[in-house]
């Protein structure tokens, strides 16, 4: 028993790493096309198209509140029926979803068309932008696509080969964004910008349902049973949970958009929108690295006692922190000038919002483990109201505060809604439920962390103050203090803990991979 638990410790760990390696390189590419299809975008359509790509964005990722988070619960669902090689089982649950993501896009679909004649009250100071119903309606028309064939994928995250699909999804918006840049350069079209975007989404959902056939057959089989009724009442009770979460999740992160754009414009939405995407590309990298061990946390709940899941969520805990500070300080000191670089000095916000933005970015990025270990252990319905709380207080708060502080006030009420509920609830419910074990000690070293991490950004804040000059320049210094100062801080502090030596022994692990890939 004792060969068969390292065996499988090990198979778990080779996983995460090839997992986490190739989704990073996969991820880190399809953000860099990204990133220059939205440099030629914003040089080459008007500051309106901008403002109207980020509110259309925000408007269908609340539609996607009709998702209801089953992805998640399936997903939590599927782990012990792969463990145990339960094939009729896994066909159940994926007809479930098959079945659900269905009904779900054609609610997209109607949902969207009904939000049409209401466009206008979104939109304060509405934009001089051309054929506006039909911009919307392909914006909606991708958002269905997005939906359809897209369950298989599922299936295969849950085996474990979570690289399969971060390689397929990003290989199709590399397609995508070289099709949309040589468009804008020719043409300067934004509608033919977006048939692309369509034409890609349902291409790649093809493709990646085909490859799922062909990894599981039986995905293609017949299949008329029915899950005990248990099992149902439990699937069900997780999905009212999630619908809870994503309702907060949504609130929390998609309608900063909708506020700024009725509240303050349009224009103002446009240019939070180039933030938002530079920010959300570091956070999709970090993310992606990390959730390339999520399966493996599933399956470890399954399979291993509390202790080892303990000992493995303070490692996981430990390395978001370090990715996730190191990032913050990278995006607090290098955001200006980058983005006076990739859009012109138009776009720029001022540095206090600049440094609530960063400091949202570092806080979520903290609960990254958590979350990671919540969702794959299925402990949904202990924190459901907790969602609902903090929904309710980032709308109150958010709307308060932008009345008298406008944009800044946006950002400020994501963050006191944050820090009021998530993150105390998450790891409580997380050590009372999974764990059992007090949380004080957690929240200790979470205080301790902070105290660290802001040491450590004050001292590189003081350091690139220094530097002054043209933006280049700028950003060149910036970038090498910010290499060098936090993670030598951070090793100092850190060097002699257990969590240094294991997120050591994983960097050492992932650049064996790459390298051994490279011989091959």
């Amino acid at each position: 028993m004792n060969w068969k638990n390292m065996m499988n410790e090990k198979s778990r760990t080779e996983y995460s790493v090839v997992n986490m390696t190739v989704a990073f390189i996969a991820q880190a590419l399809a953000i860099l096309m990204g990133f220059f299809t939205r440099v030629i975008f914003t040089r080459t359509l008007s500051e309106g198209y901008v403002g109207i790509n980020g509110l259309f964005t925000d408007i269908l990722n609340i539609l996607s509140l009709s998702e209801l988070g089953v992805g998640t619960a399936i997903t939590y669902a599927l782990y012990a029926p792969i463990a145990a090689n339960d094939i009729k089982k896994q066909q159940i649950l994926m007809r479930m979803f098959r079945t659900f993501y269905r009904i779900t896009a054609f609610f997209v679909l109607s949902a969207g068309l009904c939000l049409i004649p209401f466009l206008d009250i979104l939109m304060k100071d509405r934009p001089d932008v051309d054929h506006l119903i039909i911009i919307y309606l392909l914006y909606l028309l991708n958002s269905f696509a997005s939906y359809l064939l897209i369950y298989k994928k599922t299936l295969v995250d849950a085996h474990q080969m979570n690289y399969i699909t971060v390689i397929y999804h990003n290989g199709f918006l590399v397609l995508q964004d070289i099709c949309q840049i040589i468009i804008l350069l020719l043409t300067q079209n934004f509608i033919l910008f977006l048939v692309v975007a369509v034409v890609c989404t349902i291409s790649g959902n093809i493709c990646m349902s085909r490859k799922a056939d062909r990894l599981f057959p039986y995905l293609k089989e017949t299949c008329k049973e029915q899950l005990p009724q248990e099992e149902s009442r439990n699937i069900l009770k997780n999905v009212k949970a999630m619908l809870m979460h994503k309702i907060s999740n949504v609130v929390v992160n998609n309608t900063d958009n909708l506020l700024i754009s009725s509240f303050v414009g349009v224009v103002t939405a446009g240019i939070y929108s180039n933030y938002y995407l530079i920010i959300g590309s570091v956070r999709q990298v970090l993310d992606q690295a990390m959730l390339g061990v999520t399966a493996s946390v599933g399956n470890l709940g399954v399979t291993e006692e509390k202790e080892k899941i303990g000992q493995i969520f303070d490692r996981l805990f430990f390395i978001g922190y370090w990715m996730f500070g190191f990032a913050g300080i990278c995006l607090l000191e290098l955001l200006d000038p980058f983005v006076e670089l990739a859009f012109g000095r138009k776009y720029l916000f001022q540095k206090e919002i600049v440094l609530i933005l960063c400091i949202n970015f570092f806080i979520n990025g903290m609960r990254r483990a958590v979350l990671i270990f919540k969702e794959s252990m299925g402990l949904f319905w202990y924190d459901r109201y907790k969602a609902i709380a903090e929904a309710i207080l980032n709308l109150v708060i958010s709307v308060l505060l932008v009345t008298h502080f406008g944009v800044a006030g946006v950002f400020a009420g994501t963050f006191c809604s944050t820090v009021l509920t998530s993150v105390w609830v998450e790891p409580y419910v997380i050590y009372k439920y999974r764990l059992k074990k007090p949380v004080i000690g957690f929240f200790v070293k979470y205080v301790r962390y902070l105290g660290v991490m802001s040491v450590v950004w004050g001292i590189t804040e003081f350091c690139c103050n220094f530097v002054k000059g043209q933006a280049f320049l700028v950003l060149i210094c910036r970038l090498g203090i910010c290499l060098v100062i936090p993670n030598v801080l951070l090793w100092f502090t850190y060097k002699r803990t257990e969590e240094w030596k294991a997120l050591w022994n994983l960097l050492k692990r992932i650049a064996g991979k790459v390298f051994a890939g490279g011989k091959r």
